[in-house]
């Protein structure tokens, strides 16, 4: 009798146990699905940026808050550079990175990319006097190329011939000061940002080469592989929000035109990279 009582008892333990684990896995799971962790720089005006009042904005960094408020998650931000972004959501220490990232084939293979939240194309800039002896995308070959290391634009700029000059996480002040001051020569990168950097920066005597565009690209966010079930969600909520206009009007806000829609431009060449 007491050895059937205490198998009883041992039985018991291992239900109230297993019971207890499957509560704690499931309010573990809840925590994680009530949170949207997103990486992003903090220093790309004007995808994700620090403003006048010290607060995190920015086209990207908007956006993502309103994927969080339709999927009722809580969005938490994490700052990395380009490389540290990526290795987060690869790692889980972020589920997504938010930080105008081209969709590409090459990062197609590591990672899922969110419907497109941004469509351009590249663009290059130069010194106002001379345009730093550049007149077409060929005169690259020999000059020194600003950017942050392992970009796309830094490779196509290597495809082309040009001497990199890798910076890591800096502002755009601090590159066009080193365009003047003729430490680089170019910048390659999207053109709406280039053109808001220019904008921001009137006192600076540089500007985006006319007519010598190249790559058209679109961007979104990155997810990593293993986590279907939020791009399904995060899609959903970005085609939302294209059908009821809300992705227009926070592109239109940052960048003064509607960069959720493929643009009408003459591209010069399309330069493939890895």
């Amino acid at each position: 009798m007491k050895k059937t009582l205490l198998i009883l008892s041992t039985s018991l333990l291992l239900i109230l146990g297993g019971c207890t684990s499957e509560k704690k896995a499931t309010e573990s799971n809840k925590k994680q699905s009530d949170e949207l962790v997103v990486a992003t720089s903090g220093t790309l005006f004007p995808s994700s940026y620090y403003n006048d009042k010290n607060e995190l904005t920015g086209y990207d960094i908007e956006v993502t808050k309103e994927i969080g408020k339709r999927l009722n998650k809580k969005v938490t931000f994490k700052e990395f550079n380009v490389d540290g972004m990526l290795s987060a959501v690869q790692t889980n220490k972020a589920d997504v990175a938010a930080n105008d990232f081209s969709i590409n084939k090459k990062r197609e293979e590591k990672f899922s990319l969110s419907e497109p939240i941004k469509y351009s194309f590249g663009s290059m800039v130069v010194r106002k006097e001379d345009n730093s002896g550049i007149a077409s995308l060929d005169d690259i070959k020999g000059k020194k190329a600003a950017g942050e290391a392992s970009t796309t634009y830094m490779k196509v700029a290597e495809s082309l011939g040009a001497t990199l000059v890798n910076y890591d996480n800096a502002t755009n002040d601090q590159y066009m000061t080193d365009l003047v001051k003729g430490r680089t020569d170019v910048i390659l990168n999207d053109y709406y940002l280039q053109k808001m950097a220019v904008a921001a920066l009137p006192d600076m005597p540089v500007k985006i080469l006319e007519d010598v565009y190249f790559n058209p690209s679109s961007s979104g966010l990155v997810i990593n592989k293993d986590n279907a079930a939020l791009k399904k969600d995060i899609d959903s909520a970005i085609s939302d929000m294209k059908k009821d206009g809300t992705l227009a009007k926070i592109a239109t806000s940052f960048y003064g035109e509607d960069i959720s829609k493929k643009p009408s431009v003459t591209i010069s060449k399309t330069i493939e990279v890895e």
